[in-house]
This record gives structure tokens, C-alpha cells and sequence, in this order.
């Protein structure tokens, strides 16, 4: 009976869905370092920018590009229409929910200085942005019907 509410989409859209929630979370990581830079003097801001950027560049080579890879052939896998919830494997979502409560805390705490977090929402949030490409391609190659 409850089948029948669930959100199903075609998985070609759970393609372009992953890949806006991943620009969109690596957008909002990035606007929060922006917020800090007037807290920072010009040295930090040019260490956190080319650190941040360096990190941004393994982490997505190395970490979250096998996740979208992981994801999109579990996508791919799927027939019919799917639930919208499953852009991301049901364990990802607690995942998610870790990080998103210890970034929380670390942003409100005050304790640990905004110039050591800077280059570490800097490089998470261009990981995720560049690897949200990886859904895109995949998406636009995607039959309609998919």
C-alpha cells in the first residue's frame, strides 16, 4: 500500500539529482569559507585557497570520484522508476548526517580557528563539485527512457 507514495523517478534522473546535490553541497562548503575570509589576513587567505585547492584536487581524484563511480553504476543498474532517495546508498545517509553535524560543531565551537578549517571546507567542497561532473556526463549520455 505505501508503494504507491513512494517518489519514483526514471534512474536518469537520480543521475542529474546526485549531481546537483554534490555541486550544490561543494558550493555551500566553499561560501562558508568565503565568509571567513575577513576574519583572515592575506597570507592565511593565499595558504587556505592553494591548500584548500590541492586537497580539493586528491580528494576528488583519489576519495569522491570512486564514490560517484560506486553510485552511478548502482544507478545504472536500476529499471523502472526508482525511489528519489536512492541517489545515495541508505548507509551514505548516515554518513552524511556525521559530517554534517561535526561540521556544524566545528564551525559554531570556536574551537578550531577558522584559518585551519578554511582550507578543508575549501578542498571538500571543490571535491565535491568537481566530481558532481561525473553524474552530469553520464546523465546527458543517458537515454530519455532510462
Amino acid at each position: 500500500m505505501l508503494h504507491k507514495y513512494k517518489p519514483g523517478v526514471p534512474r536518469k534522473w537520480l543521475l542529474l539529482l546526485s549531481g546537483v546535490v554534490w555541486s550544490g553541497t561543494g558550493i555551500l562548503l566553499n561560501f562558508f569559507a568565503y565568509r571567513w575570509i575577513p576574519e583572515l589576513t592575506l597570507v592565511q587567505i593565499e595558504i587556505d585557497v592553494v591548500v584548500g585547492a590541492l586537497l580539493g584536487f586528491i580528494i576528488a581524484y583519489f576519495g569522491f570520484s570512486l564514490v560517484a563511480k560506486k553510485n552511478i553504476k548502482r544507478i545504472l543498474e536500476y529499471s523502472g522508476l526508482v525511489c528519489v532517495f536512492a541517489f545515495q546508498e541508505w548507509k551514505s545517509y548516515i554518513l552524511i548526517a556525521v559530517m554534517i553535524t561535526m561540521g556544524v560543531f566545528m564551525r559554531t565551537s570556536g574551537l578550531i580557528p577558522k584559518y585551519l578549517l578554511a582550507p578543508v571546507y575549501i578542498g571538500i567542497g571543490l571535491a565535491l563539485f568537481l566530481t558532481s561532473f561525473l553524474y552530469y556526463k553520464i546523465f546527458s549520455a543517458e537515454p530519455s527512457n532510462g
